[in-house]
């Protein structure tokens, strides 16, 4: 580990998605990481109860993965994927098609969420015009929705903050359903709450507004995470399934979150039983070693695109850094992981304590929801007046000082371990901002 230096300047980096005033007024340093821990530059330990960013499922440091980094970057550190290809690239592809649902078997490579958000929403578009359905370039995001920062993600997203600055540039031809968070009908829920299937008869107004033939696809994420954790009303992704269905409308899950066994499963469409059309994914495919992402596309949007196309390239896009070397070697070391160790079975027998764990906050000072499913639990605290996300932001910076990091959206803390957290430490973690919550105002 390098030992901690005062001479760092820190005004040349303009940090993403920080209040960067307040940070270098009094920053927060790491220096290491290893399992379920964090090291800062002053040498303590930090519980890692997000997994850094929703990524890092399978813990900090996993020396399998740092081998397989170091002895591909040893001999092949670069290779371009136009009209090239390296074998890991085809690898890493049947490695993700077998764990993705039935007919979801044509892998494309990106760099992260928001690339894959955009590759998704562009192989929607081509399509529709391969078919002859040129017309059908409608998109239909969710309010509060969270698909990254391209432009297409923050059009079909439903977060304010992230679309107001631009939003004379937004995608033109986008609406958006409204959210499934009504805490008057299924606060405090435990797994899906029952109320709110309805919710998803709303994109049949949609449809009469704009009728279906303008519509290419919907995208949502199966479990919202960072707009505060949101998780599916019981019935709601089937119904949205069955409506897409029904009028030739593409449905995408945005699972950059949700994969590789943050609800207990290979993705949520499996923990759910809905199989959308294409599923983007990112974050845990890699373990966050090495940036990398991927939309699964199912196999007959693939070929129909292709056979519509004469000879030649038959999809305008990519990216330089797809299938990335040092990516599909740090992808295909996590997948094997996850499968050694049996991580999502892991995360499905853990989300029980983790559950009661979660729960025990409610009656807390200040806490007013607690929603949870998998390893991933939202608990929702009482703004304070006229400082909204101020009591949220308190609790986070008390719980990193106490050696425990949590995330924070607003006013929602925000929890998702390393799927190799044990109870002890999930109980060290709730603990900590039980502790917390008690006393601060």
């Amino acid at each position: 580990m390098r030992a901690p230096s005062d001479s760092v300047d820190l005004s040349n980096l303009w940090m993403p998605f920080t209040a960067n005033r307040q940070f270098k007024a009094h920053p927060r340093l790491l220096a290491g990481a290893q399992g379920m821990y964090y090291t800062t530059a002053d040498g303590r330990r930090i519980l890692d109860g997000t997994a850094g960013l929703w990524c890092v499922n399978a813990g900090h440091a996993r020396p399998e993965i740092i081998e397989a980094i170091t002895r591909q970057a040893s001999h092949l550190d670069y290779a371009p994927s136009f009209q090239i290809g390296h074998e890991d690239s085809f690898r890493a592809a049947s490695r993700i098609a077998a764990l993705m649902p039935d007919g979801l078997d044509r892998i494309f490579f990106t760099n992260s969420g928001s690339e894959s958000v955009d590759t998704a929403l562009k192989i929607a578009l081509a399509y529709h015009r391969a078919r002859g359905e040129g017309q059908r370039t409608r998109l239909i995001g969710r309010e509060r929705g969270y698909h990254g920062v391209g432009f297409g993600g923050i059009s079909v997203g439903g977060i304010s903050p992230n679309r107001k600055t631009f939003s004379g540039v937004l995608l033109p031809g986008v609406d958006h359903l409204p959210h499934t968070h009504a805490p008057e009908h299924n606060a405090w829920s435990r797994g899906q709450p029952a109320w709110g299937a309805h919710l998803a008869d709303e994109l049949e107004r949609i449809i009469a507004l704009h009728d279906a033939s303008t519509i290419a696809a919907v995208i949502v994420e199966p479990l919202a995470g960072s707009t505060g954790v949101l998780v599916p009303p019981v019935g709601y992704l089937e119904r949205l399934r069955e409506i897409t269905a029904r009028h030739g409308i593409l449905l995408i899950f945005d699972e950059v979150i949700t994969a590789f066994g943050r609800l207990g499963a290979a993705t949520a469409s499996g923990r759910f039983g809905v199989t959308p059309d294409m599923i983007t994914m990112a974050k845990g495919i890699s373990n966050a070693a090495i940036p990398a992402g991927a939309v699964a596309v199912l196999r007959g949007i693939h070929d129909a695109i292709l056979d519509a196309s004469g000879s030649g390239i038959e999809f305008f896009h990519g990216y330089t850094y797809s299938a990335h070397p040092m990516a599909t070697a740090a992808i295909l070391a996590a997948q094997d992981i996850y499968e050694r160790e049996g991580l999502f079975q892991r995360a499905e027998a853990l989300s029980a304590p983790f559950e009661e764990a979660a729960h025990a906050l409610r009656g807390r000072r200040h806490v007013i929801d607690v929603r949870n499913l998998g390893l991933v639990a939202g608990v929702e605290l009482a703004p304070r007046e006229g400082a909204p996300g101020a009591r949220a932001a308190e609790v986070f910076a008390r719980c990193f000082d106490r050696g425990v990091l949590v995330r924070y959206t607003g006013d929602t803390l925000a929890f998702s371990p390393p799927l190799v957290i044990d109870e002890s430490q999930i109980a060290e973690l709730f603990g900590t901002v039980a502790e917390v919550l008690d006393e601060i105002d």
